[in-house]
């Protein structure tokens, strides 16, 4: 049994929902009413409280802001057409999320706050998740090091929070990305498995430089030689090559909960799959041959995105019309009407807040 955590509920005086334009939803711009947050301190958890979404007051000598203790998750809940509210898949949130605090020397949050609070947020939320089509509530767990102290050392104390946001699509469009072969995301033995805020920072500048040149995001590629395919920063990258579903994973690349449910259906309808390096040269020889024949990112964010060109070595080389490609569209029509509810769900994904 775990601890028996007391969560406080403080709700808004205030709500924002009459303000929600629900038919014209910008990715990350609109949040809910109240915030799950918690306090690590004295090697426990304590003051875990559901209170009106607000600013957080912070020391100057914050340790997050000085050594870079922060990780996060992102998450997706869904309005069924009975108007049941369903998070898809948090306990591997969870289970990610504290991989992440272990890698950054941070403490675990425990199930009873992390799974137990989002269920009691959301419930208190619900009529933030949007029911119109595409769209759903983001959700942001987050933790951070609060200790007010200067020095290199892990922090005494941390703050753990859930946000939430209803959504419309990240990308609406087809991406155009690019290999990328002098910058680095990741390394080996690093924090690439890890949802820390230092690997999105790092891959800022790069990807600006690519969209410079047109293109919507990078393909990045192994620090050592960059011979290797590994993730597109903001999602992972999946590929159909001949009769295989294929996906680079190594412990550079985040272990995706989108991508692991792709692989998942893809087995159960006798579809080969392989989670194993993919050289770039693979990767072009293949889209030249038409060994490859779909390739698009997938994330909770980008939920599955085709990819219509990439951009390598000064040459653009083109992939078929995504409007075309079979195994694309049938799996998001599959993970879209499992996610709203509209079919059986027969791998137990959907968590109902009741």
């Amino acid at each position: 049994m775990g601890h028996p955590y007391n969560i406080e509920v403080e709700l808004t005086q205030n709500s924002q929902l009459e303000k929600v334009d629900f038919n014209n939803l910008k990715f990350g711009q609109i949040l809910s009413d109240h915030m799950l947050v918690a306090d690590y301190d004295d090697g426990e958890w304590k003051e875990v409280k559901i209170v009106p979404y607000g600013n957080i007051s912070l020391s100057p000598a914050t340790s997050a802001l000085h050594y870079g203790q922060a990780i996060f998750e992102g998450i997706k809940a869904y309005k069924f057409e009975d108007d049941r509210v369903s998070i898809f898949r948090p306990d591997k949130n969870f289970e990610r999320f504290n991989k992440s605090a272990l890698r950054l020397e941070m403490p675990a949050v425990p199930k009873e706050i992390f799974i137990d609070g989002l269920k009691k947020l959301i419930d208190i939320d619900r009529n933030f998740v949007p029911n119109t089509a595409g769209a759903s509530l983001y959700i942001r767990p987050y933790m951070f090091a609060t200790e007010a102290a200067l020095g290199v050392h892990p922090s005494k104390s941390y703050k753990f929070v859930i946000i939430t946001g209803p959504v419309g699509a990240y990308y609406n469009k087809p991406l155009r990305v690019k290999v990328e072969t002098f910058y680095t995301r990741a390394a080996a033995g690093g924090v690439g498995f890890s949802k820390n805020a230092g690997n999105y920072a790092l891959a800022l500048y790069p990807t600006k430089l690519a969209q410079d040149e047109g293109f919507d995001q990078l393909i990045w590629t192994d620090a050592k030689e960059h011979k290797y395919v590994e993730e597109a920063g903001t999602a992972n990258l999946v590929f159909m090559l001949g009769d295989t579903l294929v996906t680079p994973g190594s412990d550079t690349v985040l272990q995706g909960v989108t991508r692991h449910s792709i692989m998942d259906i893809a087995n159960s309808w006798g579809i080969k799959t392989e989670t194993r390096d993919v050289s770039v040269k693979e990767l072009i020889d293949g889209i030249e041959t038409g060994q490859v024949s779909e390739a698009f990112a997938a994330g909770t964010a980008a939920t599955l995105t085709p990819i219509s060109e990439i951009g390598f070595e000064g040459k653009v080389y083109k992939l078929s019309d995504p409007e075309t490609r079979t195994f694309s569209n049938r799996v998001v029509n599959y993970l879209n009407d499992l996610r709203y509810g509209k079919i059986e769900d027969p791998f137990g994904w959907n968590f109902i807040v009741e």
